[in-house]
């Protein structure tokens, strides 16, 4: 059997994945670049709150649980998130705390209190991975329920190349995160590219260049782990599966991995028209 290559494509992932006019003058809205870095906050600001609206749509709010971090552009020691015990669907702009690098409350955000199991997770990402500028986390329903196996996805569907080589499991649950060390275990099990970890006995967590990009992964691998459950039973019942060869999960993965393939804006959109932009207040 013969497999495709990326050898006649744009060199771009992204410029890979639309056509435009002949003419050349239709383009795809991406991420925008910005002459300012508080520009850049403020669009980083406005699409987490989204992130964390459209996690409370999809129903993974969990009480007090659920973390989003993105790095400041203005203080790139500082990093944004959200306040401890508010509900994803009530998240606004005004919300976002901004943590300083010892962990606590900085004066140029709001002024609450954030989740301490939040800092010492991701205060270890960030420090590990200084090509991440965003991570998130919070304990949705298949994501917990695959991860008590403590193993990874397989590759079952054309959406399950974004996880290929792509992913790491940190299988040794050692309680709620209430200290640095524990952290910095979860960094480790990512190692220095993956962008996706199933933390056994406990949930998912996903990395990304932006906002956009940890978001996205989270729920298409949230998703994934539906699939798996779901094909899993299936097999138990004498059906086989049928797993995507390694050649022809890296030619998906190398176009659908890349980071402006996973932006948010579809969802964003249509959590401004839904809110009426309450989100960004």
């Amino acid at each position: 059997m013969s497999h495709q290559s990326i050898d006649n494509l744009a060199e771009n992932p992204l410029r890979r994945t639309w056509r435009g006019n002949k003419e050349g003058t239709i383009e795809l809205e991406s991420v925008p670049k910005f002459e300012s870095p508080y520009e850049e906050r403020e669009w980083i600001k406005a699409h987490m709150a989204a992130a964390f609206r459209y996690w409370g749509k999809m129903g993974f709010a969990e009480g007090v649980s659920g973390h989003i971090t993105v790095r400041d552009p203005v203080l790139p020691d500082h990093y944004w998130m959200n306040p401890f015990a508010e509900h994803f669907s009530t998240m606004t702009k005004s919300m976002l705390v901004l943590v300083d690098p010892s962990g606590h409350v900085s004066p140029h955000g709001a002024q609450l209190p954030i989740n301490t199991a939040g800092f010492h997770i991701h205060s270890a990402i960030h420090k590990a991975r200084p090509d991440i500028h965003a991570a998130a986390h919070c304990h949705s329903i298949h994501g917990k329920a695959w991860s008590a196996f403590g193993r990874p996805i397989d590759t079952l569907t054309q959406d399950s190349c974004l996880f290929y080589n792509n992913l790491g499991v940190y299988a040794n649950f050692g309680g709620i995160v209430l200290a640095q060390e524990e952290g910095e275990n979860i960094a480790k099990a990512l190692g220095p590219k993956m962008k996706t970890c199933i933390l056994g006995n406990h949930g998912l967590l996903t990395l990304g260049r932006t906002v956009d990009e940890a978001v996205y992964l989270f729920a298409a691998l949230d998703r994934q782990c539906h699939v798996q459950l779901m094909a899993e039973a299936a097999a138990a019942n004498g059906i086989p599966k049928t797993i995507i060869s390694p050649e022809d999960a890296e030619f998906t993965a190398k176009t659908i991995q890349w980071w402006e393939n996973t932006y948010f804006q579809p969802e964003y959109k249509l959590l401004l028209k839904e809110t009426k932009g309450d989100f960004l207040l």
